[in-house]
């Protein structure tokens, strides 16, 4: 696009799209920055014999949003893994994962695809307990499948690859679609696993409960510490900050560049007002200075030159202003002198 022209589609469509991102971005990133609020305010319990005491002098006898770590304890029954001998835990996921090539018909590549095709988690309920064993103190674990990071540990892992005849291979290549295999995992959170627990610690009948908390705090069960899990959460955010700074430069770029346009075309078009008023003062003084029988001719002479009669018509704007010669000897691409319109077509003028 030439100086002085009119944005484009292009560059409005950036602009919307740059805007759009930006704005996401910076939803993200304000609801990580808040999450990581949370974390910093929340409230560090040590799992002892005074969380009891800690926790009845609490408004409520409830602490809204709390960090306790302790070891991963059962209440009853345990589970045991279905390939590991000796392996219990309180969670347990099983989970088929299918592998396949998928024919891309846009790039001509086969592409890795893969998709879960079962998956079942068993829970028994279990306790967090502290690591000395004289302790007497558990903290009951709530609704642990609802947590964000729960710390599950892999135990097992096995690919299948599928088996394939020739006739196999032929319909798969046909189809678009190779099957690779099966893979087969198993995690578990075991017993005896460190825990951290962020979430909702409150003392009810004398036992001690970790719940997800409300007013939409996060609500984690993670086999990091605090401090790791804190600056996990603070290495995101400093992500979503950079990506949402380098969109919204984008988006600011584009903005001055659209606003720069519009601007140099207001003061061509200024510019081109002036002309066409200063044009119009000299025509009044020449024809003000002029015989009558010469008022006429000059108002049907050329602007350009002034000798020669007006012999075209200037499309799209329609101005009668110039003559042929001077038409022709105006630069490209070619303009109106009263508007400056690009002249599509010219239409001679023939008087009778």
């Amino acid at each position: 696009m030439e100086s002085g022209g009119r944005p484009s589609l292009g560059q409005f469509i950036l602009l919307g799209t740059s805007s759009v991102v930006t704005a996401f971005l910076y939803s993200v990133y304000r609801q990580k920055s808040q999450v990581v609020r949370e974390l910093k305010g929340a409230k560090r319990i040590h799992l002892g014999e005074d969380l009891k005491s800690i926790l009845s002098e609490a408004p409520g006898k409830c602490v809204p949003y709390a960090v306790i770590e302790g070891a991963v304890r059962s209440v009853k029954e345990t589970l045991n893994s279905q390939f590991v001998e000796n392996c219990k835990g309180v969670i347990q996921r099983l989970t088929l994962q299918e592998h396949k090539m998928v024919w891309n018909r846009t790039t001509h590549l086969w592409n890795d695809y893969s998709k879960i095709i079962h998956q079942r988690t068993n829970t028994v309920p279990f306790d967090l307990v502290p690591h000395e064993e004289d302790v007497g103190v558990a903290v009951r674990v709530l609704k642990p499948l609802d947590s964000l990071d729960l710390g599950l540990e892999t135990v097992y892992e096995k690919f299948h690859p599928s088996v394939q005849s020739f006739t196999d291979v032929i319909g798969h290549y046909i189809s678009g679609e190779r099957p690779k295999g099966i893979q087969e995992t198993e995690e578990m959170l075991k017993v005896g696993a460190t825990l951290t627990g962020v979430g909702e610690l409150v003392l009810d009948n004398n036992s001690v409960r970790l719940q997800p908390p409300k007013q939409g705090m996060q609500y984690y069960l993670s086999s990091q510490d605090f401090d790791s899990l804190l600056q996990r959460q603070e290495s995101s955010v400093r992500l979503w900050k950079v990506l949402t700074l380098v969109f919204g430069f984008a988006a600011c770029a584009a903005l001055f560049f659209i606003l720069r346009k519009q601007y140099v075309l207001w003061q061509e078009r200024l510019r081109l007002k002036q002309m066409e008023k200063e044009f119009q003062e000299q025509e009044a003084q020449l024809l003000s200075r002029a015989s009558p029988e010469d008022r006429e001719s000059l108002k049907s002479t050329c602007v350009v030159c002034l000798s020669t009669f007006r012999s075209c018509v200037f499309l799209e704007c329609g101005h009668v202003c110039s003559c042929t010669e001077c038409y022709r000897a105006l630069p490209e691409p070619k303009r109106c002198p009263i508007c400056r319109q690009e002249i599509s077509r010219v239409v001679p003028l023939y008087n009778s």
